[in-house]
């Protein structure tokens, strides 16, 4: 359902269109949301917005948005780009955005992250928190987006014990992929039946069950996209921080003020676009020689050091498993 958010929302203010899994995904979607929210209560300005719960419906969205003469409409997440390249030309007028995906168009900027080099940072620390040798994933679909986090996070881990056996599964093929935590629960308690004791979820709501299973057996779960910390303290590692909420921060300023432009824009570790969490909930589980260890990597990423191989750039595949 299309909503304005604060007040009545002026025709030519910002406008966002989530996806699959909802904005209160306390992941992907979230952390859009945040970004919204930070520009709504920042600027007092209001935002109209639409969740995606059927996949028809991301067309008529951008284009009923557009119709509005919103000032830029925001797409979260790959799976909006079919649809926002057959809007978008009808609109020239328009500014769009999208998320995780690349668009060449006058009228459209991209935003993609570089989510291979955050996942390698909680990898490393996977690997050394580990006892079993064994490091689990799980990803929502199996798209390059959630293969780029699965691979960055092997080759963190390899970097640290190149031994180290790495178990991936996806949940499935359906949009219900993001928001099943009883299947992200069954998957994780098979995987740590195999042997594997820390898995890094990337799949929105469904990595909540994974989070509770981590903590009902005793093993660790590593968040995503925001910081999960917090849901189960003490067995939650980290997060892989993805700043989704800074993308669509800057991206409605941008409009506002009249300096948003097209084109690509790559966030890594070095523009803040990506990172791990540290903090009270999960403090007691990395040591100061972790943390020591993950800065220095963190730093040789930056500085060009470590070379961490995107999935997508390597024809779709990854150079470890």
């Amino acid at each position: 359902m299309m909503t304005s958010v604060s007040a009545p929302a002026q025709s030519s203010g910002p406008a966002i269109v989530f996806d699959m899994g909802g904005k209160f995904d306390k992941s992907f979607n979230e952390a859009a949301y945040n970004g919204a929210e930070r520009f709504r209560k920042e600027t007092g300005a209001a935002y109209r917005e639409f969740e995606i719960t059927g996949e028809n419906q991301r067309e008529q969205a951008l284009t009923n948005l557009a119709r509005r003469g919103v000032s830029v409409v925001v797409s979260v997440g790959s799976a909006q780009k079919p649809a926002l390249e057959k809007v978008a030309p009808r609109f020239p007028d328009v500014k769009f955005v999208i998320i995780d995906s690349v668009i060449e168009a006058p009228n459209v900027q991209s935003i993609v992250f570089k989510d291979e080099e955050g996942s390698f940072l909680v990898g490393a620390l996977a690997a050394m928190a580990s006892k079993s040798g064994k490091l689990g994933f799980i990803g929502g679909m199996d798209i390059p987006p959630i293969q780029a986090f699965g691979c960055g996070y092997a080759q963190g881990g390899k970097y640290i014990n190149p031994q180290i056996e790495y178990i991936a599964d996806m949940v499935g093929t359906t949009p219900s992929v993001w928001r099943d935590p009883a299947k992200g629960a069954d998957l994780a308690d098979a995987q740590f039946g195999r042997g594997v004791d820390v898995i890094f979820a990337a799949a929105g709501g469904t990595g909540i069950g994974v989070m509770q299973a981590a903590k009902d057996k005793g093993k660790l779960a590593i968040g995503v996209d925001s910081n999960q910390n917090h849901i189960q303290p003490g067995t939650v590692l980290t997060s892989m921080l993805k700043r989704v909420d800074n993308a669509v921060y800057g991206a409605f300023q941008d409009a506002k003020n009249g300096t948003w432009k097209p084109g690509t824009i790559s966030l890594g570790l070095k523009e803040g676009g990506v990172d791990w969490a540290l903090d009270d909930n999960n403090r007691k589980l990395v040591t100061a020689d972790m943390e020591k260890k993950i800065v220095a990597i963190r730093d040789d990423i930056i500085g060009g050091k470590i070379k961490v191989i995107n999935y997508s750039a390597n024809g779709n595949s990854c150079p470890v498993r």
